[in-house]
């Protein structure tokens, strides 16, 4: 297996991740947000099959930005209809050991990497697992203290 048939097998387990988390969640802003991740996942996947097929990709039309911004006001708006038990968030933080371990792995990958093209973007995607992890590690502490939580300045 090549390094972006590795990928896309990440980026297929990490969406299939997120869709059972949105599908366990009870609560509806949670279940928008894990959506939105699993979705981001799809994009992550389709660049990988991309590159593997030797497709040109467009930089312009190349935005895996993750909508922050919806996803914190969602948790704002739902911050009183939130109770998750301890077994629950554990699962968000297993959540972000993956995020972690795939944003090392592209990281260490585009080290490797001699093509420029692919050392871009591996190191964008690198970034946006990172942001995944900071993501998680917000909701995190927002199901660990909903009454005090208050979005990071950095979103």
């Amino acid at each position: 297996m090549n390094v972006y048939e590795y990928a896309m097998k990440v980026e297929k387990e990490g969406e299939a991740y997120y869709r059972e988390m949105a599908a366990s969640a009870s609560n509806p802003g949670l279940k928008r947000i894990f959506t939105m991740l699993a979705d981001e996942e799809v994009k992550h996947y389709n660049v990988f099959k991309n590159m593997l097929k030797k497709e040109d990709i467009d930089y312009d039309k190349l935005d895996l930005v993750t909508d922050t911004q919806t996803i914190f006001t969602t948790l704002i708006e739902e911050k009183d209809n939130v109770n998750f038990d301890k077994e629950q968030i554990q699962f968000y933080k297993d959540a972000i050991t993956r995020e972690e371990d795939s944003h090392d792995f592209y990281a260490e990958k585009a080290e490797e990497i001699t093509n420029e093209r692919e050392k871009r973007i591996f190191l964008q995607i690198a970034k946006e697992e990172e942001k995944h992890k900071k993501i998680l590690e917000e909701i995190v502490i927002f199901l660990e203290e909903p009454a005090d939580w208050v979005a990071s300045a950095e979103f």
